[in-house]
């Protein structure tokens, strides 16, 4: 149980590190090598595609193959995106460092698998927690990646940036060394002997609904915003790469800082709660981020984006465990991620359209419905008993 979660969460300290890097310089990159400014934002678009597009498939390998094997080629596949996105910058080539991008975006779904990986060994009472401390993974990946993006962006004579991609490829490596440590071992439980139910019937459930949307609208929301933010900073406003980089580093640890309380929030009031003060978080985000384009306004919208989307989002990953069966859970995760990551991938390609288009109040009233679709559903859901399925993750 803790040699997996100890080695999964090291290794994602090092693999998370993408996109955070992504997030910061793609789009900043993105406006050097388009032809229209329009497309700015398009390689951080393309990593999100390639999280929705892999989502599936990276669960089903893992059905096929185990996931060590899957874990591993998508971590050395990372390795060469890296590269591949730095030789992009040196040939000014546009579409091959979105290609670039869509691959880091590609390892990013395997890495979404990590969490289930550690599900599997834990039990019940001891999921919030263990998932928490995952997470917590990323407080580091939201330092280092983007410290390592900033020291190095002027380090290779292939052009400015490049040394940044390099040293993705270097934390790439290393995450490959330590997923050579991990071992699948399940935790031993009593499996109930009844045959696989229809995905229909399992989508049904009032308690799967709650926990695919409320992964969904934090994901959608968040990017919405933080894809939009370094080009609003850096382009529009002309904030320095220090301040553009200070605040996002700042988002992307309050994504996992909160995983300190987050878990043992869950156990103790449970993930429905949890998940209605991530929405009202997210409300406040908006507030704030509408207010004013000032550092400060920029750096409170995006802390609190950050903290919602971690209680959105681990709520929602709790209670899916609590809708399928053993033989399920591959199918149900696959299509779970596929559908907050498809959202994503939409509200990504919209994100820099909308900013340079219609500016960034109009980028705030998109995430309205979202927030109001949210709301709806936690209604609906008040008081409802789904059939869940015996917990086996």
């Amino acid at each position: 149980m803790y040699k997996t979660l100890s080695v999964m969460t090291l290794a994602q300290i090092f693999a998370q590190c993408g996109a955070p890097i992504v997030v910061l310089l793609g789009g900043i990159v993105g406006a050097h090598l388009a032809t229209d400014p329009g497309l700015a934002t398009l390689p951080i678009a393309f990593m999100i595609v390639g999280v929705a597009v892999s989502a599936i498939p990276a669960a089903l390998l893992m059905s096929r193959f185990g996931r060590k094997r899957c874990f591993l080629a998508s971590a050395v596949s990372a390795t060469g995106a890296g590269l591949l996105a730095a030789y992009a910058i040196s040939i000014e080539a546009f579409w091959l460092f979105c290609a670039a991008t869509f691959l880091i975006g590609s390892n990013n779904a395997f890495i979404q698998q990590y969490r289930f990986a550690v599900a599997e060994t834990v039990p019940a009472e001891k999921l919030g927690r263990s998932l928490s401390i995952l997470m917590l993974a990323g407080v580091a990946a939201a330092w280092l990646g983007p410290w390592v993006a900033e020291r190095l962006h002027n380090w290779s004579d292939w052009g400015e940036f490049s040394g940044s991609f390099m040293g993705l490829s270097l934390l790439m490596s290393i995450s490959v060394l330590v997923l050579a440590f991990y071992e699948n071992i399940p935790l031993e439980v009593k499996v109930i002997d009844a045959p696989q139910r229809p995905l229909p019937r399992i989508l049904a459930q009032p308690t799967f609904l709650l926990a695919a949307s409320a992964g969904a609208v934090a994901y959608a929301m968040m990017s919405l915003i933080m894809t939009a933010t370094p080009v609003s900073m850096h382009q529009i406003d002309h904030f320095n790469l220090s301040d553009t980089t200070w605040v996002i580093q700042s988002h992307v640890m309050a994504m996992f800082l909160p995983s300190l309380f987050s878990g043992l929030l869950i156990d103790r009031v449970g993930p429905t709660r949890v998940i209605l003060l991530g929405l009202v978080l997210m409300v406040a985000c908006l507030c704030v981020a509408y207010v004013d384009r000032h550092l400060l306004h920029y750096w409170i919208s995006l802390v609190l984006l950050g903290i919602g989307w971690n209680l959105l989002f681990l709520g929602g990953t709790t209670l899916l465990t609590s809708t399928y069966q053993p033989a399920e859970r591959f199918k149900v995760q696959a299509l779970n991620d596929f559908l907050i990551f498809s959202l994503q991938a939409m509200a990504a390609l919209g994100s820099g359209y909308i900013l340079l288009s219609y500016g960034w109040h109009a980028l705030l009233y998109v995430c309205v419905p979202l927030l109001l679709a949210m709301v709806v559903i936690l209604w609906q859901t008040r008081g409802q008993s789904a059939a869940i399925a015996p917990r086996a993750v």
